[in-house]
């Protein structure tokens, strides 16, 4: 087995994506959260930038255990210096040195010719060296450097004492065969070249960043340096969890390759990054997407209630998402439709299961979204028909700025009239307590929902609610183009629920 190395830098060249940037006490939240997830080196950013982003990079090398923390400079002696005094307190200390090669930078950038280039990453690998055994260089612009000069700098800087050769694609250039040649060309025409680790940083400017790294892989590279949700510069970096889960789900293409990556912390890391940067995963994001393992074809949900590896290669618990989703909607069939009525509490078959699945079609048609309080309407009203233990009768409340809300309630039940008085926070809240004086069924309040059903003043109100009582959780809805009244509804549809389930 040959192990393949994961370098993050979400915490480097992710936070440079615009809007991404985290204070300290988030970025060591992030890094102690890699260390679970069992990256083995963090890249926790580039100490010379600002005196805050050192004391980031220092706190992490202070407090974080396990991965080897890593500092980026520049090949400047004052970015080595800082890029050391920075991770000097982690166990395993690296220093990220780059120089650009390619002669687009080399002209209109730095201003320098091949022979000056050279030496000066010669030179800063050496300084390098005197403060940390563990250096890193990359020749920043790699797949646009001219093959003869790349291959002479890397031969150059392993001779100056760098342990780790990273190649980067840093405008996202190139393509998979050409990559991956660019490694092999790197193996078969540069001498020493196993003393070191050969390394690669794709960047996705044509989308292209994942499938170059892997290429760089079959190639002979032996770390892949990428970033969580893609985060970086532009269009990202390579994607960890794309990286990491082809390496593991194709291992009849990467033979005898691994990554010492807890799979199942995924999940909980992508969230981790989203909620700290604020960027958004996108919904159809590969792995870590919302949609990843959700399904709402019909054939495609057929298939997966029969056998789950039919339209999914990776177990959803692998990557730490808690199982397959079969999301109903129009495109959805009555298997999937009859699965999930079933997981509510619901056993129909023949000319119920019909009705309520012509029902089901008639609203997704509607709605783009179907919940289970959806579902759970369409059997109650055209199949259970669950009788109404409970209907109002009556309703009357008093509210202001400057008294307390209070709601009198007359209910129907058995051709009795039951009534209850009550107050509370809101005319909504005293309504809900009177109801439960009389019914004896009240719950919890798990959620309250109101929307527009039509336009204008006079426009019709829907309200949802969940309550949750015993372990059981049901809902009920209601409409009127008075929201309290609306309200009541709901909440009386919920406890006939209650009421009907208990029998």
């Amino acid at each position: 087995m040959d192990k393949i190395i994961i370098f993050d830098t979400t915490l480097r060249d992710g936070e440079q994506c615009p809007g991404a940037s985290m204070n300290n006490n988030e970025k060591l939240e992030m890094a102690r959260q890699l260390a679970s997830l069992g990256v083995d080196v963090i890249e926790a950013g580039f100490p010379v930038s600002s005196p805050g982003d050192f004391e980031g990079v220092k706190s992490v090398a202070k407090n974080v255990k396990g991965p080897a923390i890593c500092g980026l400079a520049r090949s400047i002696a004052k970015d080595i210096d800082a890029a050391y005094n920075a991770v000097k307190y982690s166990k395993r200390p690296r220093i990220h040195v780059f120089l650009a090669t390619s002669k687009i930078h080399m002209k209109y950038k730095l201003k320098k010719a091949e022979d000056e280039i050279l030496k000066l990453a010669v030179s800063a690998v050496k300084y390098a060296r005197k403060k940390c055994d563990d250096v890193e260089f990359s020749p920043e612009d790699a797949s646009r450097t001219e093959r003869g000069f790349l291959h002479k700098v890397v031969e150059s800087v392993i001779a100056a004492g760098a342990r780790t050769v990273n190649i980067p694609d840093t405008v996202g250039y190139s393509t998979p065969y050409e990559f991956g040649a660019i490694i092999k060309g790197i193996k078969e025409n540069v001498p020493d070249i196993n003393k070191c680790v050969i390394s690669v940083h794709c960047h996705n400017d044509l989308g292209l960043g994942v499938a170059n790294s892997l290429a760089a892989v079959l190639n002979g590279a032996r770390q892949v340096e990428c970033t969580m949700n893609g985060l970086g510069e532009r269009a990202g970096n390579a994607s960890l969890e794309e990286i990491v889960m082809a390496i593991k789900t194709r291992n009849d293409v990467f033979k005898g390759l691994y990554t010492n990556v807890n799979t199942r912390e995924i999940y909980k890391t992508s969230r981790l990054v989203s909620k700290l940067t604020g960027m958004v995963v996108q919904p159809n994001k590969a792995i870590v997407g919302a949609n990843a393992f959700a399904h709402e074809s019909g054939i495609h949900q057929d298939g997966i209630l029969k056998e789950r590896i039919t339209y999914e290669i990776m177990k959803p618990q692998d990557v730490g998402v808690g199982g397959t989703q079969l999301v109903l909607g129009k495109h959805s069939g009555r298997h999937a439709f009859q699965e999930r009525l079933k997981s509510l509490g619901y056993t129909l078959d023949g000319d119920q299961l019909e009705t309520a699945f012509d029902r089901f079609k008639e609203l997704a048609d509607k709605k783009k979204s179907i919940y289970d309080g959806d579902l759970e309407a369409i059997v109650d009203e055209e199949i259970s028909r669950i009788p109404e233990e409970f209907r109002l009768l009556h309703f009357r409340i008093t509210s202001g700025d400057d008294i307390k809300p209070a709601a009198n309630i007359k209910l129907g039940c058995h051709n009795k009239v039951l009534e209850a008085t009550s107050s509370g926070d809101g005319p909504v809240d005293a309504c809900y307590k009177a109801i439960d004086k009389i019914t004896g069924m009240g719950g919890k309040l798990l959620d309250y929902q109101i929307r527009s059903v039509t336009s204008g003043k006079d426009a019709i109100g829907e309200v949802s609610v969940k309550i949750g009582t015993k372990g059981r959780v049901v809902s009920g809805r209601g409409s009127s183009t008075d929201i309290i009244e609306a309200s009541i509804k709901a909440y009386i549809n919920a406890v006939n629920k209650l009421a009907y389930k208990t029998r």
